[in-house]
């Protein structure tokens, strides 16, 4: 079965560099994914640290970094690739999602349909 979500090796490395600064990174499982109804598309990516599993939850392990899908957002994320980019005056995590029929223009936000 192929997984859910994708990550780059640029978002895993940031992701682990932001879980290792964390101050209770003992207490932390990994990043958890989900959805909410926000942004001007209708829906926008959460993304927080993991600290446990609620039931149905969706938990993978990508080449060792914890990844845990709310339950509600799976149908939303099915086939997302998880990207980071840096730039010369930004740096932001990029949800590259084929579900998506429409985005914001800043790319915060989604619908699909």
């Amino acid at each position: 079965m192929s997984e859910l979500i994708t990550i780059t090796d640029s978002a895993r490395r940031r992701i682990a560099s932001i879980i290792e600064l964390a101050p209770d990174q003992k207490n932390i499982l990994g990043i958890k994914i989900g959805v909410k109804n926000a942004g001007c598309s209708g829906m926008t990516y959460t993304m927080d640290y993991a600290y446990d599993l609620e039931i149905h939850d969706e938990k993978m392990d990508l080449d060792g970094l914890t990844v845990v899908i709310e339950a509600a957002a799976v149908m939303f994320l099915l086939g997302t690739e998880l990207d980071f980019k840096e730039e010369k005056l930004s740096s932001t995590f990029v949800f590259n999602n084929p579900n998506a029929t429409s985005t914001c223009g800043c790319g915060e936000s989604f619908s699909v349909g």
